[in-house]
């Protein structure tokens, strides 16, 4: 049985190691396909690739596209990308731009409740300043001694209703499907256990995201708990939809699951990589 997993990040956006790192953690591990797909940006896909390739390990060029849908943030993963294609590209960068005012606001809020010099922290960690991050607010409130960990800190400072919350408008739903899609990916909706929507929300999203072409649901990741395996697999074949396979992974002493760690897909699935095989 392949141990594929497409979704993870490296540190062009919010994870800890560089792609390189990545491809050989992944090829340690037993990892047989294996997609980074870094936040709203392809500048690390080139590394990736060339890593893999060197080791022997299957690459599939991806990205995860953050969006706004009914007020709420949801993540759209991209696969077997053209990530030079132009739609893509640009859609991209429009997504990123704001991001560096929203961690401006963030370090000015968190001023406010007592930590100073938030932003300048924050960038410490950030490889790439275009991307700067709450999960980079978070190492910074951590690195203080504030804070013992990720969760911890956007539990307490970072999450709606909370002294560093700034809201971002993202891209839409139509925009990242039809990005994808224009770049010859795959759409597919990032671990859809963690979005609160309710039950006649998350339909009303599922059956817009199909409408603009997309085609997958991740089912086994890194943010569902166990019980949530099977419960996904169902909601895919409700849908129509394939099955996706990602840890989710930002680093060693961050993530609930190490690269290719994941149990494989229930066989009542259609694997979303089940025609890139011979």
């Amino acid at each position: 049985m392949l141990n594929v997993d497409l979704h993870c990040h490296s540190s062009i956006s919010d994870g800890v190691l560089a792609p390189a790192a990545l491809a050989a953690r992944a090829k340690v591990n037993g990892v047989d396909i294996w997609a980074l797909t870094d936040h709203d940006e392809v500048g690390g896909i080139a590394e990736a690739r060339a890593a893999a390739a060197a080791l022997g390990l299957r690459y599939v060029a991806g990205v995860e596209i953050s969006v706004t849908w009914a007020g709420e943030t949801v993540h759209i993963v991209g696969l077997h990308i053209d990530e030079t294609n132009s739609a893509l590209v640009n859609g991209l960068a429009a997504t990123r731009s704001g991001r560096e005012q929203r961690a401006r606001e963030i370090a000015q809020q968190l001023a406010l409740a007592g930590i100073p010099d938030a932003f300048e922290g924050a960038l410490k960690f950030a490889d790439n300043p275009d991307l700067i991050s709450r999960t980079h607010f978070a190492r910074y409130i951590i690195e203080l001694g504030i804070c013992n960990n990720v969760s911890e800190v956007f539990s307490k400072y970072l999450i709606e209703g909370k002294p560093g919350f700034v809201p971002h408008r993202w891209a839409t739903l139509r925009q990242a499907v039809t990005w994808i899609r224009d770049a010859g990916g795959i759409a597919v909706v990032a671990h859809p256990g963690r979005y609160k929507f309710s039950d006649l929300a998350f339909d009303e999203f599922m059956n817009e995201f199909k409408q603009y072409g997309g085609a997958a649901m991740e089912v086994m990741t890194g943010s569902h708990t166990v019980d949530q395996y099977d419960y996904y697999a169902r909601i895919a074949n409700r849908y129509g939809l394939m099955a996706s396979r990602g840890s989710d992974f930002h680093g060693p002493a961050e993530s609930r699951v190490d690269l290719g760690a994941l149990p494989p897909l229930p066989d009542t699935v259609i694997p979303v990589w089940h025609d890139w095989l011979p």
